[in-house]
């Protein structure tokens, strides 16, 4: 598409964003003095809901302690004690993953933990393009008459209804874990008949299990530590062992963050744990591909995670197969782990010059078929030219330029695999229910999606399911909101200040970066676009006789609009910048408004 189209196309959907900031509740400057924070940290505990200095100090400080039962989950201890038996008896596991990076992590989780107790474990994981998601009758029979005695999945099955007959019929236990949303029958969950189902979210004669955002590699980790216990036959694990889940958490932050679930409770948990044993770790696989994102000894966040290491452990099972991640993560050998990582690097090189052709050719149906106009309440586009590997990122690129739930399919003779992502207010999993009947088979959650459907019923799936995205979505759940936690002036924004933020983290869905307001700053002198393809703006900005440097990312065209002198109010992120050795404070502005009279 010709850069200037484009531009016309995004500029039209491009609605003012809505700032909703978040009103000083009393009490932030006790809770800044008691815990020794500054008060804008504190002032943001506040107003997100954490008043008691108790569970202010439990947030700035998780810990493990805080992680729930594993056996609170329904189905945990049956299928724990099943595979503890096959450990003992050795027999032959086989586990069952997703190729995604939380399938990836939560299996190598699972090969670990039984491996180190003594057991005897493979893994098999489906080929995205050949094989589709999850748990497929052809393997299944594969896998039975390989001689498997017991199979665990992991991240996928809950809707495998016909593929779980075909262990049954051969004798073969099937164990089931997942988190995704089951299928229900006249208000019961409709879950495949094998050995034990674990799904944090299914419902049980106990209390229901109090984290029902559990990701894949979250179940994994908690089952892992299920079968510890079961092996000990106590209700702690040996210490043997608790080092190897302590090991594990990396793998699970991995998944967790990946997985974009919210990073609140014992997910946060394990995500900051996780993170900080990443860069210690022992696995020679993780310190591959940490050392191919080079980030060898650097302190790692949810940043690094989510834009350096999961693409990379992704674009195999996006371009490939994903059992090339899976080996690297469960291999010894240093030289192949790091020849892996580094073929991962490649295959992510190429995933990402696909994904910038494919959202072009996308933009272009788009723009020529008139679905992003402010009218349509979601978009679905397909085309025979594009790789299946890859629509789930292009479908997350849409959403981003136009705030809409997005579905992009790849055509292929007949058939097509498809992905979606969608906005805040809109469950997918539960719209792609109403649209079932011109798809073969999907599945997900609220956030995102993966669907099989035939070609000639593209069209009827997409009129039913922009449909229901106009009976489901208001305006204003279309008009993109900033969520802006505190005012702020210019001097407050200090490096001590960024240093206290990042208490706060780690950071992502249901905990997102604190988003501060900077109101009525004086524009010193022009703005000029930045970056290789001047996309991004660079601003200098003054307040109150203190200056700072401002970058607004893929906001470029603005410098052509804002003049010097120019009072402004900003929504920005405060960071630390660090080039030829100097560390400077900065603003990443996330919007810019004309300055309001205040």
């Amino acid at each position: 598409m010709r850069e200037a189209s484009r531009g016309r196309l995004e500029a039209r959907m491009r609605r003012e964003k809505r700032w909703n900031l978040a009103e000083p509740k009393p009490g932030a400057a006790d809770l800044a003095a008691r815990l020794k924070v500054s008060p804008l940290v504190a002032q943001i505990l506040v107003n997100r809901g954490i008043t008691d200095a108790s569970a202010a100090e439990a947030f700035l400080k998780p810990s493990l302690k805080s992680l729930h039962d594993p056996q609170a989950i329904p189905g945990l201890t049956h299928a724990a004690e099943r595979i503890a038996r096959a450990i003992r008896d050795n027999e032959k596991i086989v586990i069952y993953g997703d190729y995604d990076v939380d399938g990836i992590t939560a299996t190598a989780i699972l090969w670990h933990a039984i491996r180190a107790l003594g057991g005897t474990a493979d893994f098999y994981v489906p080929h995205r393009i050949e094989e589709g998601y999850g748990l497929n009758s052809d393997a299944l029979a594969q896998i039975c008459k390989a001689g498997t005695k017991l199979i665990v999945s992991v991240d996928c099955g809950i809707t495998a209804i016909e593929p779980a007959k075909v262990a049954k019929a051969r004798g073969v236990d099937l164990i089931i874990t997942d988190h995704h949303e089951f299928h229900s029958e006249n208000g019961k969950p409709l879950v495949p008949d094998c050995c034990a189902t674990v799904h944090p979210r299914l419902p049980s004669d106990a209390k229901p299990y109090p984290n029902e955002h559990l990701c894949g590699a979250g179940v994994a980790f908690k089952l892992a530590w299920g079968i510890g216990s079961a092996v000990s036959g106590a209700a702690k694990v040996s210490d043997a062992f608790r080092q190897v889940l302590l090991e594990a958490t990396g793998l699970a932050a991995l998944g967790t963050i990946a997985d974009v679930v919210p990073l609140v409770g014992e997910n946060r948990a394990l995500a900051h744990f996780g993170l900080s044993g990443l860069k210690a770790s022992k696995l020679t696989g993780i310190q591959a591909l940490i050392s191919s994102a080079n980030l060898t000894g650097q302190k790692l966040d949810s940043f690094h995670v989510g834009f350096l290491l999961a693409p990379r452990l992704n674009a195999c099972g996006r371009m490939g197969h994903a059992k090339l991640a899976i080996e690297m993560l469960t291999s010894q050998d240093a030289a192949t782990a790091q020849q892996t990582a580094t073929y991962l690097e490649q295959q992510n090189r190429k995933r990402q010059a696909i994904e910038r052709e494919i959202l072009d050719q996308a933009l272009e149906q788009i723009e020529a078929n008139g679905y992003g106009t402010e009218s349509n309440c979601a978009i679905v586009v397909g085309d025979e030219r594009w790789h299946p590997g890859v629509v789930g990122i292009v479908a997350s690129r849409i959403v981003d330029r136009f705030h809409r739930p997005a579905i992009v399919v790849a055509l292929n003779n007949g058939h097509g695999q498809g992905s979606g992502r969608s906005i805040t207010g809109f469950h997918l999993a539960h719209a792609l229910q109403s649209c079932a009947a011109h798809l073969d088979a999907f599945g997900g959650h609220e956030m995102a999606v993966g669907l099989k459907i035939q070609s000639d019923q593209f069209e009827r799936f997409r009129e039913s399911f922009c449909a229901e995205a106009s009976r489901s979505l208001t305006a204003e759940q279309l008009t993109s909101t900033l969520k802006i936690d505190a005012t702020a002036e210019l001097k407050q924004i200090t490096s001590a200040l960024v240093i206290d933020l990042a208490r706060l983290g780690p950071f992502g869905h249901g905990n997102r970066k604190p988003l501060l307001c900077i109101k009525n700053v004086e524009l010193s002198g022009p703005p000029r676009r930045a970056g290789k393809t001047a996309d991004h703006l660079q601003l200098h900005i003054s307040q109150g006789g203190r200056f700072m440097k401002c970058i607004a990312f893929g906001q470029g065209d603005l410098a052509d609009t804002l003049k010097p002198d120019t009072h402004l109010d900003l929504a920005g992120e405060p960071t630390l910048n660090t080039y030829n050795g100097n560390t400077t404070v900065e603003l990443d502005v996330k919007d810019i408004c004309a300055a309001r009279v205040h």
